[in-house]
């Protein structure tokens, strides 16, 4: 599959002797005007299965003006605020929104994010009367994290790339930011060849386990996403993002008010998020449009025939950035 990739795998390079990028405005003290800005933070949450392209729709969504790319703010809880890189800049904003969202030490850990955000949660009885308990100040700090990142950032737009369907159903609660969400979907194919691959340094799943993983999170999004307010809600193919790039950025940015010309896509800096794929290791990465249909490679027969019902389904969401190419993500081979 084309499109992007790490650095000397093709698509997504990183440029040698870049700097880090200052993919943000000057961040913003609790003396500045900024703190006290009266209108709620707009966020973008971009909802949808693993290996589907969040990072570097996030990254490219970052470079337009006004928009801040936090990356997967989900990890925030697990890792204590810690970003997963360490260099100075990311450090330095990462420590200033830490010490602006009070209380969150309390939910610390991992409990919240298995309890609350991930799928299976709904299934895992032992679990929901922990859920029940976390509910309230989870959705607090939730909140509190937005605005402090907002604050920090100085951006008008906040993009979240963390995908869990459940978390952005939790959001859904939340009356102190301006929600958008983003429902973004890859050819079932291509998900289960990256879930596949051996040599990425993430975890794998086996094709069966993959099929089933996709149900439930379309299944969960699906019905997210339908309950949204309609003005606030895009669904989004991947590839048709990497057919077109700048017309899906401008339809994803356009609800939001946020008017941005479209970034460089030869020279995306990948800026500070908190958390993301290994694209974020790279300074600079280059988006290359690919009009390939199908993943290169043999298609596997068992996710052509499971994951087909959903074309159906998915053909039918609206608001949605699509065209012909997504329309044939989930089609069967010739």
């Amino acid at each position: 599959m084309g499109g992007v990739w790490p650095a000397g795998m093709g698509g997504a390079m990183a440029k040698a002797g870049d700097s880090v990028p200052g993919a943000m405005a000057e961040p913003a003290t609790h003396d500045s005007p900024l703190s006290d800005r009266a209108e709620l933070p707009k966020v973008i949450y971009v909802m949808g299965a693993g290996r589907s392209g969040s990072t570097i729709l996030g990254v490219t969504l970052g470079n337009c003006e006004g928009v801040f790319y936090a990356g997967e703010l989900d990890a925030w809880l697990p890792r204590s605020g810690e970003p997963q890189l360490g260099d100075c800049e990311r450090n330095a904003l990462w420590r200033t929104v830490r010490e602006d969202v009070p209380g969150a030490a309390d939910l610390f850990g991992r409990e919240a994010q298995r309890s609350l955000e991930r799928s299976l949660a709904l299934v895992r009885v032992h679990k929901w009367a922990t859920r029940r308990r976390l509910r309230a100040p989870y959705r607090r700090v939730a909140e509190d994290l937005y605005r402090a990142v907002w604050r920090a950032s100085a951006a008008e737009l906040i993009v979240d790339t963390s995908h869990y369907p459940l978390r952005a159903r939790e959001l859904q609660s939340l009356s102190g930011i301006e929600l958008y969400l983003v429902y973004l979907v890859r050819d079932p194919q291509s998900v289960v060849a990256s879930f596949n691959r051996q040599d990425v340094a993430q975890y794998s799943k086996r094709t069966l386990t993959t099929n089933v993983y996709l149900w439930l999170t379309n299944l969960l999004c699906v019905l997210v996403f339908v309950r949204h307010r309609r003005d606030r809600r895009l669904f989004v193919s991947y590839e048709d993002f990497i057919a077109d790039p700048e017309s899906v950025v401008r339809r994803i940015l356009e609800p939001t008010g946020v008017r941005a010309a479209p970034p460089d896509l030869s020279a995306l800096h990948t800026g500070i998020p908190f958390q993301g794929n290994r694209l974020i290791k790279s300074e600079t990465i280059a988006l290359e449009s690919d009009n390939t249909e199908s993943p290169r490679g043999r298609r596997s027969f068992i996710t052509t025939v499971l994951q087909l019902p959903w074309a159906a389904v998915l053909s039918r969401l609206r608001p949605a950035a699509t065209t012909v190419t997504s329309e044939r993500a989930y089609a069967a081979p010739d």
